[in-house]
């Protein structure tokens, strides 16, 4: 089936259609299936997730992240199988605009130009989550010594951001992503199990992008203790 008027045309659960840019003839994106989405590796510094749910168009693959550029430019949402998908090194990161612990709105676009470190964690207050947040505290001066700013972000509210960093006198912003879409786009967002049950929630992630606003590196499913200082060695490259 044909798109029309350049807007994307979902066929079934696992293939969508749309004209591209410079071709008005119709192309065919394979997408990985949904319970196969978000899959991640555990943290090796600078490693790239396995990726085994691939996009393919015209049965070669492409990168998800190329698909997710046309989708946004074409004004239609993405399938959650894309939002789920990780990103590589040389992806392009995902813009957002999310509010800070005092409401003020805080996008990607504000750090154009530099390096920044944008990292995701489950939620404020708990033990692995406050001993990641008190490492990059720790850490924060040779960070702006190389200027490159440090930004949490977690589903808690804005109250909450400004319990958690008063409480561990926390210098660095923190933003509330409560529904999740911009965990999902930079795929810190997928199915965890926990004592045994499987349950969707936010994958403890973390991304130096660059001054182009591409991934240059991307960590998934992190070990809070010690993290900090191996992003740190990989900043100002």
């Amino acid at each position: 089936m044909r798109a029309t008027n350049g807007v994307p045309h979902r066929e079934s659960n696992d293939v969508i259609t749309f004209p591209s840019r410079s071709n008005p003839t119709t192309g065919h994106f394979q997408l990985p299936s949904p319970g196969n989405s978000g899959s991640t590796s555990t943290e090796n510094a600078g490693s790239k997730p396995a990726v085994s749910n691939d996009v393919t168009y015209q049965g070669s693959r492409v990168r998800p992240c190329c698909v997710m550029d046309l989708l946004r430019e074409l004004g239609s949402p993405a399938p959650s199988s894309l939002r789920h998908m990780p990103l590589e090194p040389g992806d392009k990161g995902p813009d957002f605009t999310l509010v800070d612990q005092d409401g003020k709105p805080v996008s990607l676009a504000d750090f154009a130009g530099r390096q920044v470190v944008l990292y995701f964690y489950p939620k404020d207050d708990t033990p692995g989550c406050t001993k990641e947040a008190c490492q990059f505290n720790d850490n924060l001066a040779a960070f702006q010594a190389a200027d490159v700013p440090v930004i949490g972000v977690s589903p808690d509210p804005a109250e909450s951001h400004v319990r958690f960093r008063t409480r561990y006198g926390l210098e660095f912003p923190l933003l509330s992503d409560p529904d999740h879409t911009v965990m999902e786009e930079y795929g810190a967002w997928g199915e965890k199990s926990m004592y045994g049950k499987k349950r969707m929630g936010v994958i403890r992630s973390t991304f130096i992008i660059d001054g182009e606003g591409r991934v240059e590196r991307a960590w998934y499913s992190v070990k809070a203790d010690g993290h900090a200082e191996k992003v740190l060695a990989e900043v100002g490259g």
